[in-house]
């Protein structure tokens, strides 16, 4: 990456977007961006700390759900309902995890359409190892107080909830 900048380029262009008469969405450009750049620094932060598990975000939090979930399994098209991606992704996700011992397909016990992914004792253990790679090097080294992470968590949710997220 290159050197630090002297100055904010977000709010370098939000001046310049009031400045060429689009006051009434520097603010909302602002805030955007903003948060476009912090999931590029949260992930950047997120596959440092999963590198040496071999996982990706979306392997991992499939792992949490599975590991969170009352039998350590659930239907593929919950764990995509959970995650709110696409069946094709799960089906991406889960095979991966099954290459890698952490997570196994078996039918649904009562319905024979539906097929669980169920997390191994390998998952669990990875999942474990890895979460506290996460929690130190990233969920718990925001940069934010409490208060903050607080604020921050109820304006998004806000916005998502607006957004029809859920």
């Amino acid at each position: 990456m290159a050197g630090l900048l002297p100055f904010d380029p977000i709010e370098e262009a939000r001046r310049q977007w009031a400045e060429h008469g689009w006051d009434d969405a520097a603010d909302g450009m602002a805030a955007v961006t903003s948060v476009m750049r912090a999931e590029q620094v949260f992930l950047a932060r997120v596959d440092e700390a999963l590198r040496p598990f071999q996982l990706t975000f979306a392997r991992y939090e499939a792992l949490m759900l599975l590991s969170f979930s009352r039998l350590g399994s659930l239907p593929l098209s919950k764990v995509g309902q959970r995650l709110q991606v696409h069946p094709t992704s799960v089906t991406n996700t889960i095979d991966r995890l099954e290459a890698q011992g952490f997570v196994r397909r078996v039918p649904h016990a009562t319905d024979r359409r539906t097929t669980l992914a169920e997390i191994t004792d390998a998952g669990r253990a990875v999942a474990a190892e890895a979460t506290k790679a996460v929690n130190s090097a990233v969920f718990t080294a925001t940069g934010l107080s409490a208060a903050d992470l607080s604020e921050l968590f109820r304006l998004l949710r806000k916005l998502r909830r607006a957004a029809g997220d859920f």
